[in-house]
């Protein structure tokens, strides 16, 4: 090696040499393991891409039962959490609420399990410099937890549980609080990682290349003009809390509990004149006033699917014998414009548009901008060590024998190409967006609901002074998914 790039690099290529030098039959041994290495490395979006496709057609049925196999099957590996998740939302949509739930609560014990584990887990990440990061395990990130227990929350109003939906919203706002503090400790974890590489030099060598910043500025090009949510605010699951504590919570600190949740969604979300309406109720009922016995049907659309990761490819400078740049894989964001803009609902002689609580790929966005910088700390790191180590081997192969060391290069290169992969894990069958309508009740109990790629879909309500009518779209001309529960 012409310079030292730092101490991990220098053991990298030090374990290499040594391997290599030791016996002319080492060598295809260390190969064998790197190739071993290498199996089975394939982003998750393509592993996951025929469950995807299934999904964004609208068939939860299929969809529901693919991702559970895949869940189950996968339960115990790194990916247990990712695919946990996809087969709760999934189930979710298709009506089977207990197995959804099942999901959600193994997803959330792994979670909770990885949390603790926090502080110990330097072996995992050393693991993966010679690899990836997405043969780390998926931890969940804080959207996810939000989601998880909001969905769970709704779970359980669709099975007429209503006060088990009570402790899900409290973990579901917990964990909004929880999110900043995640953050910070990311930003740690990239920071030491960086400092106990040994390879700050090579690193700050690569920030200060005009090509690198260029390729790397172009990852976050596509999230100029959002409007991001602070503090990591979900506005749908404060909106639910706010719904459910207003019409199923019991005494006043409910009532004041939900006025505090309708007021923060009221000053995230903009004019939406449900939010505004729902807030000066609950802003009536703390001053006195009783809820008015008027009977209401919310229609609450989800629509869409949320932005996800795909891979990119970004050469990086590296000063290493022969070599001066080497491909590292970079995840970018890949939004998904196919989708509803709204839902139409009838109820009688009134028609009312559903409009935007919750822009999701805003809240994706968001984490996603705040990971980024980790990302590329920890994949320059990976490929400086790979790179060194794949040089390291190649030369002492070349030493003994010049076809060995032929054969060293190509196994080496073919290697690297296999785990240059992107950690692309995301949960990709949340909605784009969440919207809600209000209507009172008609006389019939009828609501029907359309959007303009879709055929009506009439539902008749049950008994109920407060009704929802909880509807899924997953692209304009998939079919609308509709189910509907009783909140007070």
């Amino acid at each position: 090696m012409r310079k030292s790039l730092g101490g991990q690099v220098e053991r990298a290529a030090t374990v290499g040499s040594s391997a290599a030098a030791a016996h002319r039959g080492t060598l295809p041994w260390f190969v064998a393991g790197l190739l071993l290495l290498a199996t089975g490395c394939q982003t998750y979006s393509r592993q996951a891409e025929h469950m995807t496709s299934t999904w964004a057609a609208g068939n939860a049925a299929t969809a529901a039962t693919e991702f559970a196999r895949r869940a189950d099957k996968k339960a115990d590996s790194k990916d247990g959490v990712i695919w946990q998740l996809e087969a709760g939302t999934a189930l979710r949509a298709a009506g089977r609420y207990p197995e959804s739930n099942r999901q959600f609560d193994a997803a959330a014990v792994r979670m909770d399990d990885y949390e603790r584990q926090a502080k110990v887990k330097l072996g995992r990440e050393a693991a993966a410099i010679f690899s990836n990061q997405q043969n780390l395990a998926y931890e969940g990130r804080s959207y996810d937890k939000i989601m998880l227990h909001t969905y769970e929350a709704l779970n359980y109003l669709a099975l007429g549980e209503v006060d088990r939906a009570r402790p899900e919203l409290i973990r579901a706002y917990q964990r909004q609080q929880d999110a900043v503090a995640e953050n910070q400790r990311r930003i740690e974890e990239a920071r030491d990682a960086e400092r106990d590489s040994g390879q700050g030099e090579a690193i700050a060598r690569t920030r200060a290349d005009p090509g690198f910043n260029s390729a790397i500025n172009g990852l976050t090009q596509n999230l100029e003009g959002f409007k991001f949510y602070a503090d990591y605010v979900n506005p749908f699951s404060v909106y639910l809390d706010g719904l459910y504590f207003l019409y199923a919570g019991e005494g006043p600190s409910d009532l004041e509990r939900a006025t505090k949740s309708l007021r923060r969604v009221a000053e995230v979300a903009g004019n939406n004149p449900v939010v505004l309406a729902d807030l000066r109720t609950a802003e009536a009922a703390v001053n006195g006033h009783p809820l008015t016995n008027a009977p209401l049907t919310y229609v609450i659309f989800e629509t869409g699917r949320v932005a996800s990761r795909e891979q990119v490819r970004i050469d990086i400078p590296i000063i290493l014998a022969d070599v001066s740049y080497v491909g590292a894989a970079f995840p970018k964001l890949a939004f998904h414009d196919d989708y509803a803009r709204s839902l139409t609902v009838t109820a009688g002689n009134q028609q009312a548009n559903t409009t935007l609580v919750a822009n999701m790929d805003a809240v994706v966005a968001l984490d996603f901008k705040n990971e980024l910088p980790g990302i590329i700390t920890k994949t320059l790191i990976s490929t400086v060590a790979k790179a060194a180590a794949g040089w390291a081997v190649n030369d002492a192969a070349r030493q003994q024998d010049e076809g060995l060391g032929l054969l060293a290069r190509i196994v080496t290169a073919a290697v690297q190409a296999a785990v240059n992969i992107a950690d692309t894990r995301s949960w990709t069958t949340l909605p784009k967006e969440f919207q809600v309508a209000r209507v009172n009740t008609p006389a019939d109990r009828r609501v029907t609901v359309n959007t303009p790629g879709s055929a009506a879909y009439t539902v008749t309500l049950v008994d109920g002074r407060v009704n929802v009518v909880y509807v899924r779209s997953t692209s304009t001309g998939s079919p609308l998914l509709v189910s509907q529960f009783r909140l007070k």
